[in-house]
C-alpha cells in the first residue's frame, strides 16, 4: 500500500452540491489543502467581474475560505479565445489559480460542447489550455481536470499530453469516462498510464470514500495527491483521517449542518433552503448514524425554519447525552 498521508488533498467541485457555503463549512473541519469552485460557464461573452465574485465570493477575501483554505476558480467552455478573455479578467481579481473543466458528464453541459465531450477533440483541449495559459500572468497557475474520456478512453493519453504540452501546471484525473458517470468502480490503474505519459503533477480522483480506498487509489494510480468529492462531503473528517488525525463525531458535525443552513439563508430562496440542508444530511448518512436519525426527523419537513428547529432539538439532545 502507498504510504499516507497524501502530499496534497483537494476538495472537488460538485455542481449543485458543493457551493461556497459548503466549502466554508468543510474547510473549517480541516485537512484540505485547496478547493476548486463550481464551474463558471463561459459561452460567447466576457462576463462582468460581479459574476465571478457572485459565483466565487472567496475572491473578495484573497481567494480563501474563512478558514484560510485557497480556492481555485474553474472555467467551463469550448471557445479558446472567449475562455482566454474571461480568464484574463478573472486573473485581475486575484484567484489562487484557474482550473479548466474537461470532466463534467452532465448531458446539458455536453450538448453545449462543455465538459467531458471535449475529450473527443484533443486538439481543441490543447488550444483551450494554451490560450488561457497565454492570457493570464505567469504567477497564476493554470490547471485542468479531465475524465478518462468521453465514451471510451482511447484518447486518454492524447488529452493528457495536450493539456501538459499546452502549459498546465497540474492535472486532476477522474478515473472514469463520461459514459461511466459515477458508477463504481473507478479505474485508478488507468491514471498510472497518464502519469507515465506526462511530466506535470497528476492528482487522482474518483470513488475514494475511506482510508482504505485512498490507500488503494494511491497505490494503483501511483499518485501522491488526491481530490475528494462525494467521499468528503459524506464524511467531512476524511481528509483528517488521511493525515492520521482525529475525526469529528456527529456531536461536532451537527452544529456545522445548522451553520450551513444559516449561511445559505441570504441567497437561497426559502422553498429551496430545506432541500439543500436535507441533501447534505442525506449524504452524511453514509458515514454517521446520527445523520440518518436527523435526516429521518426532517425528511417530511419543507419549511427551512421548521427543519432548523428540529435540528436544534436534536443538537441539544446530543450535547446532553455527551455531558
Amino acid at each position: 500500500m502507498s504510504p499516507l498521508p497524501p502530499r496534497l488533498i483537494l476538495l472537488a467541485p460538485m455542481e449543485g452540491v458543493l457551493d461556497h457555503d459548503l466549502r466554508d463549512v468543510l474547510t473549517r473541519v480541516g485537512g484540505i489543502d485547496r478547493c476548486v469552485s463550481e464551474f463558471i460557464r463561459i459561452t460567447d461573452q466576457l462576463l462582468p467581474r460581479r459574476v465571478f465574485t457572485r459565483l466565487m465570493p472567496e475572491l473578495h477575501h484573497g481567494s480563501r475560505t474563512p478558514a484560510g483554505t485557497p480556492v481555485r476558480a474553474q472555467l467551463l467552455g469550448s471557445d479558446p479565445q472567449c475562455l482566454a478573455d474571461n480568464a484574463a479578467r478573472l486573473a485581475e481579481l486575484g484567484p489562487e489559480g484557474i482550473d479548466l473543466n474537461f470532466g463534467c458528464p452532465a448531458k446539458v453541459v455536453n450538448r453545449h460542447r462543455g465538459g467531458a465531450v471535449l475529450l473527443d477533440e484533443p486538439e481543441l483541449v490543447h488550444r483551450i489550455v494554451a490560450a488561457v495559459r497565454r492570457a493570464v500572468p505567469a504567477r497564476v497557475p493554470v490547471s485542468a481536470k479531465m475524465r478518462l474520456g468521453h465514451l471510451d478512453d482511447t484518447r486518454m493519453l492524447d488529452n493528457a499530453r495536450a493539456i501538459a504540452e499546452a502549459g498546465a501546471s497540474e492535472l486532476v484525473v477522474h478515473a472514469r469516462t463520461k459514459l461511466h458517470g459515477y458508477k463504481p468502480p473507478a479505474y485508478w490503474e488507468r491514471i498510472a498510464h497518464i502519469r507515465q505519459a506526462v511530466a506535470l503533477p497528476v492528482v487522482a480522483n474518483g470513488e475514494v470514500w475511506n482510508v482504505a480506498d485512498a490507500e488503494r487509489c494511491l497505490q494503483e494510480s501511483g499518485c501522491d495527491a488526491l481530490m475528494l468529492g462525494r467521499g468528503l462531503v459524506g464524511d467531512p473528517g476524511l481528509a483528517l483521517a488521511l493525515r492520521g488525525l482525529a475525526q469529528p463525531g456527529w456531536r461536532e458535525l451537527l452544529p456545522l449542518v445548522r451553520l450551513y443552513g444559516r449561511l445559505i439563508t441570504p441567497r437561497v430562496a426559502p422553498r429551496h433552503r430545506g432541500g439543500r440542508i436535507k441533501q447534505w444530511l442525506n449524504m452524511l448518512r453514509r458515514r454517521h448514524a446520527g445523520a440518518a436519525e436527523a435526516y429521518a426527523a426532517v425528511r417530511e419537513l419543507n419549511d427551512a425554519e421548521a427543519i432548523e428547529g428540529r435540528l436544534a432539538q436534536l443538537e441539544q439532545r446530543v450535547q446532553q447525552q455527551a455531558a
